[in-house]
């Protein structure tokens, strides 16, 4: 994630609450797409950016994932992102942040851990 979309992010966050904001992501690969993830729930890993340290504990999902798909109509599926499904592995992308979602939920003492 480029350190302008980490400012971003972090001022949307800042004035909407973590709580009224969803990143849907569009990473190629698993490892983009779980350091993106892990950049908006636990901070940026790489310490570079605006979120070095800052647990924004944000909702974040890959565009590819089934929770995402369904709230998409279908043309604008088919227009924008449905060429990428022939292309990407939408398992392994969802599978990835999925993992980032669910170390967020068990650092935070949301889950059922």
């Amino acid at each position: 994630m480029d350190l302008d979309s980490q400012e971003q992010i972090l001022k949307l966050s800042e004035r909407h609450g973590p709580s009224s904001l969803v990143v849907i992501i569009g990473a190629p690969d698993p490892e983009a797409a779980e350091i993106t993830a892990e950049t908006v729930t636990s901070g940026d890993p790489s310490y570079a950016g605006v979120l070095a340290g800052t647990q924004l504990g944000l909702d974040v999902y890959h565009i590819l994932e089934d929770e995402i798909r369904s709230e998409v109509p279908d043309e604008v599926w088919e227009d924008q992102i449905g060429i990428m499904t022939d292309v990407l592995d939408g398992s392994a992308l969802g599978s990835a942040v999925a993992a980032m979602r669910a170390q967020a939920v068990g650092a935070s003492g949301d889950g059922d851990d």
